[in-house]
C-alpha cells in the first residue's frame, strides 16, 4: 500500500510550498496558456487572483500591467508569492472561501480562480461571492484538474521532499454537471469552455504526463457576468 498522507488545504499547500514552483505538473503546463489567452491584455485590468497560490499568475499579471489583489489562505504559499512579487504593487490579502470577499462590489474587470475549485466542497456559494466584486460585462475565469481524473483515483497531490511520503490535500470528486451547475446557479454566463488532454508531444517534455496520455487532464471555463 502507498504510504499516504492526507491533510487538509492549508496545512496541505502550507507544505507544498517549498517545492511547488520546482516541480513539472502536467496541469499547469497545460493550464497557463489557456488562461492567457483569455486575459489576453492585461494592462490596466483590475484583477482578483483568488487562490494565488506561490503569485504564478499574480506575476505575469502584474508584469504586464494589471492592477492586481491576490488572494488566499497559506501562509506558506503567500510567503513564495509576497517574495517573487516585492515592489510590484501587488495587494495581498489573507483569505479563504466562502467567507465574503474584503471588496466593495463591481470591483474587478476580471477574477481568477486557479485550481482551487476542486478543493471547494460547496461550488456555488464561493462563485457567487466571486461575481459579486466582478463589474458587470467583467469575467470570471476558472481552471480545475479535470473531473474524469477522479476515474483515475487522481487529486491534487505532491512528495514530501523531506519524508518521500506523497501528501494529498483534501478535495472533492465534482463532475462536470457539478461544475456547470454551479456556475449557472452563481448568475454567471458560460462564454467559453475548454478541456485539455495529456499529450504524447508535451510528456516529452513533462515526464509526469505520460501515464495520462489521452485523458482529459483540464478543465477551464471563461464566464461572464
Amino acid at each position: 500500500m502507498t504510504d499516504r498522507l492526507h491533510l487538509e488545504l492549508e496545512s496541505g499547500y502550507n507544505l507544498w510550498a517549498s517545492i511547488y514552483d520546482e516541480e513539472q505538473n502536467p496541469l499547469i503546463t497545460l493550464e497557463e496558456p489557456v488562461v492567457r489567452g483569455w486575459i489576453a491584455d492585461p494592462a490596466t485590468l483590475r484583477v482578483a487572483d483568488v487562490g494565488c497560490g506561490t503569485g504564478r499568475h499574480s506575476t505575469w499579471l502584474a508584469g504586464a500591467g494589471a492592477l492586481v489583489d491576490a488572494y488566499d489562505c497559506s501562509a506558506g504559499m503567500m510567503a513564495k508569492a509576497r517574495e517573487k512579487l516585492a515592489g510590484a504593487g501587488v495587494r495581498f490579502h489573507e483569505y479563504k472561501l466562502p467567507t465574503p470577499l474584503p471588496a466593495v462590489d463591481d470591483t474587478f474587470d476580471v477574477a481568477l480562480l486557479a485550481l482551487v475549485a476542486d478543493h471547494l466542497e460547496d461550488l456555488t456559494t464561493p462563485l457567487r461571492e466571486i461575481r459579486r466584486v466582478v463589474k458587470p460585462g467583467g469575467r470570471v475565469v476558472v481552471t480545475v484538474l479535470h473531473p474524469a481524473m477522479n476515474l483515475l483515483g487522481v487529486t491534487a497531490r505532491f512528495t514530501d521532499p523531506d519524508s518521500g511520503r506523497e501528501v494529498r490535500v483534501r478535495a472533492f470528486e465534482h463532475t462536470f454537471g457539478d461544475y456547470v451547475t454551479a456556475v449557472l446557479g452563481a448568475g454567471l454566463n458560460i462564454d467559453e469552455i475548454v478541456e485539455r488532454n495529456a499529450t504524447a508531444e508535451i510528456a516529452q517534455c513533462v515526464p509526469r504526463m505520460e501515464k495520462y496520455v489521452g485523458w482529459p487532464l483540464l478543465l477551464a471555463m471563461c464566464l461572464r457576468k
